[in-house]
């Protein structure tokens, strides 16, 4: 063995991969599989810009920003936390069925399941609702996991199930109450209680009695929506839903919210809350507004964590299994 010099010696490790070379050829082969699936039902792969003038407007997630020295007219930039209001400007200008497959960045996010760099599959079906993608979603996975079996619950059942709690009949005070009893923090409002309930009852729920199956969370509440619209019937519901493999969060959909006006609408009560808390402003992206008012066509998209996926198809138990350079390491 080379003798490393005493000068590097503390970075002996640190210099090296967390993944194998074997887990890079795992990628590739998912990769290739992924884009076969895709081309197979005609939906086209395209590329968004990795850094983008808007930030993530998402009440959790938190973007990464830069500054520019250039002589342009912008001077920030932020790193995309997803390629969704880039991709929506696309289905505006008419481009159909899509997806892309690239880095996003989120802050404050790492742990076993959390790297602040990942890899998101996304796509998007015009003229499809959020029911009829969940069943796409449930064929992508079988494709990579035949052995699989997809099962669907509204997250209404799975609280009541899991957390002894009717999210739609209950109040902050009762969700405070229950988080307090899984020893979470206290102070947390509605939505960051329902938050901390799914990862800390509901997940744990799915892994004793789904193990090594997929769960289809959907129906979230109206609060909940994001970039989703709003199903009215006998209560306010987002058009959303999640998928779970063994407990853990792989995608994220939703029957895409089309109306620029009520769009502006949750983007400035977006920016109240912020204000309110002390968070980082979050500007409108106007690009977005102008393209749902031009006429975005109704569609259903999701999004789905390409590591979480290579961990689940090959049983990896951390992120850092499946990433060369983890960001302690980038």
């Amino acid at each position: 063995m080379t003798e490393i010099p005493a000068e590097f010696a503390d970075r002996a490790s640190r210099w090296q991969p967390s993944a194998t070379v074997e887990t890079a050829r795992e990628r590739a082969r998912l990769l290739d599989a992924l884009r076969r699936f895709f081309a197979e039902r005609g939906v086209l792969e395209v590329d968004t810009p990795v850094a983008v003038q808007y930030p993530s407007a998402d009440a959790h997630v938190a973007s990464l920003r830069t500054a520019l020295t250039s002589d342009i007219s912008v001077s920030t930039l932020y790193l995309r936390t997803s390629p969704e209001h880039a991709m929506k400007r696309l289905l505006a200008a008419g481009f159909g069925p899509m997806y892309q497959i690239g880095k996003v960045f989120r802050d404050g996010e790492a742990g076993r399941l959390h790297n602040p760099e990942f890899t998101l599959v996304e796509w998007y079906r015009p003229g499809w609702d959020h029911r009829r993608l969940m069943s796409e979603v449930g064929e992508l996975i079988s494709t990579f996991i035949p052995s699989i079996t997809v099962h669907e619950m509204a997250l209404r059942e799975a609280f009541r199930r899991w957390a002894a709690i009717d999210p739609w009949d209950t109040d902050s005070a009762a969700l405070r109450k229950a988080v307090l009893a899984e020893g979470g923090p206290s102070g947390l409002d509605f939505d960051a209680c329902l938050d901390f309930l799914l990862s800390a009852r509901v997940q744990k729920g799915m892994r004793a009695d789904f193990p090594g199956s997929a769960l289809i969370l959907h129906g979230y509440p109206a609060s909940q929506a994001a970039l989703a619209r709003i199903v009215r019937g006998d209560e306010e519901v987002a058009a959303r839903f999640e998928l779970f493999i063994d407990g853990t969060e792989l995608a994220n959909g939703y029957w895409e919210l089309t109306d620029h006006r009520e769009q502006r609408e949750r983007f400035e009560q977006e920016r109240t809350r912020r204000r309110r808390t002390g968070e980082h402003d979050v500007p409108p992206d106007e690009h977005l507004l102008a393209a749902l008012a031009a006429g975005m066509p109704e569609c259903a998209g999701v999004a789905l964590g390409l590591e979480r996926l290579h961990m689940a198809v090959h049983g990896y138990q951390t992120i850092e299994d499946v990433i060369s350079f983890p960001t302690p390491r980038a």
